[in-house]
């Protein structure tokens, strides 16, 4: 498949998952508005059609909430094709949303649609709306999900991480009970093979935290002590440390001087937190478990993706050597858990199989910090996959066997944007 091939089926999936002002990431398996699928959706919407990329961000963070939250799902049109529905999160908005949120990309993705804006007034305005909304979830953060000041915040929620079943949340999830949730009918199974999926037993107990959390009113002065899963997550930060950095470059170069110095300060802050989640002996950096005050020692992707943000040269050095230490083990970087590690499981969702938004990411974090030649191995791969097995959700990082849903938006979007932006994909 040449390039221009590539980004032409790119395109034409962006083109079937848009539904005007949002996309879905894929049709039937999650029909609405998610959080970060939509943020990077936009940087490839940003190559070809800039105001729709804009309006893409726009109907997000239309639909935050007054203390700065903003949700992982909207859902804007009625759609029993998904469990759990608005009826069961039960959060009260004109729209329904959900009461969780997901990583905070939107910082880096409209950094990046304007450093690159063909239109720069248009541009220029429209990250001037953005970004007091942007900054004021960034506070959020630290305020409700950081409240000892720690300078790193917590998910209360697998599904906040966006690594839904990751091996790295096990032994606390254990501490999340089953008794007492309502019977429930999945969704996700009748689209997708049950054996790519988490299984049941963890989805009751998803369930739980949403009745838990919808029994304090969504309150999030409440939320973060009241879950029994409180989970510092590296790559999560990450996102958020980077994401605060771009907000903080963004405000400075349009005259917004208080946004510039907070959102710096934040970034600051959190950089030099997350070096309490080094570790040596995995040569990455770990998840913490909140309530027990314990590093995870869980060889996950998602120590990898902390090269996202602006981390020591000597630990994005080591980060990619791990990268390249992993490309011995299987065939398409990078696994989202190590193939050596008695948990991994090649074809289960986040225990396992590869997901190109999580390369695009690390790989852009490694090249920033001169580690290239393990960036050009991720990217590479990337584009195998493409090529091999089409725009999936995610691979088996083995075979290159597409899993979860197809025609995936977000998979089509980091392909766009990689062939028009990363040198090392040219």
């Amino acid at each position: 498949m040449t390039r221009e091939e590539m980004i032409r089926h790119a395109r034409q999936v962006l083109s079937d998952n848009d539904r005007g002002t949002y996309t879905v990431p894929t049709k039937g398996l999650y029909p609405f508005q998610w959080n970060w699928d939509s943020a990077l959706s936009a940087l490839g919407f940003s190559h070809f059609d800039e105001p729709r990329a804009w309006t893409e961000i726009e109907t997000l963070m239309a639909h935050q909430w007054d203390d700065g939250m903003v949700p992982h799902i909207i859902f804007h049109q009625p759609d029993d094709g998904y469990f759990p529905g608005p009826e069961v999160w039960g959060t009260g908005r004109e729209v329904p949303t959900t009461g969780i949120t997901q990583p905070p990309v939107a910082g880096f993705a409209v950094r990046r649609i304007l450093d690159r804006a063909r239109d720069t007034g248009l541009a220029a305005e429209k990250a001037k709306a953005l970004l007091p909304k942007i900054h004021a979830w960034h506070q959020w953060f630290y305020r409700a999900r950081d409240p000892q000041g720690t300078g790193l915040v917590a998910i209360i929620h697998p599904w906040e991480s966006g690594r839904d079943n990751s091996v790295d949340w096990d032994d606390a999830f254990k501490r999340v009970p089953t008794e007492d949730v309502q019977p429930f009918t999945r969704r996700d199974t009748a689209h997708a093979n049950p054996e790519h999926r988490p299984t049941d037993e963890q989805y009751k107990r998803y369930i739980w935290l949403v009745q838990k959390f919808r029994s304090l009113d969504w309150d999030n002065t409440r939320l973060h002590d009241a879950s029994p899963f409180r989970i510092v997550d590296p790559g999560f930060n990450a996102i958020l440390i980077r994401s605060c950095q771009d907000v903080a470059d963004l405000a400075a170069r349009l005259g917004m001087d208080q946004i510039a110095a907070e959102s710096r300060d934040m970034a600051d802050i959190g950089i030099a937190a997350m070096e309490t989640l080094w570790s040596d002996r995995m040569g990455q950096y770990l998840c913490l478990d909140r309530s027990i005050g314990q590093l995870i020692e869980s060889p996950s992707v998602g120590g990898i993706l902390a090269a996202f943000a602006p981390i020591p040269k000597d630990r994005a050095a080591a980060l990619a050597q791990r990268v390249m230490t992993l490309a011995k083990t299987c065939e398409y970087l990078i696994p989202s858990h190590d193939p050596g590690a008695p948990d991994f499981d090649s074809l289960r969702y986040w225990r396992g199989p590869v997901w190109l938004i999580v390369n695009f990411m690390t790989a852009n974090g490694l090249e920033r910090a001169g580690e290239t030649v393990a960036a050009e191995r991720i990217v590479t791969d990337c584009l195998r996959l493409i090529e091999t097995s089409g725009f999936a959700e995610y691979y088996d990082p083995i075979t290159a066997e597409p899993c979860g849903g197809a025609h995936f938006t977000w998979s089509a979007a980091m392909v766009i944007e990689s062939l028009n932006t990363c040198e090392l994909a040219a």
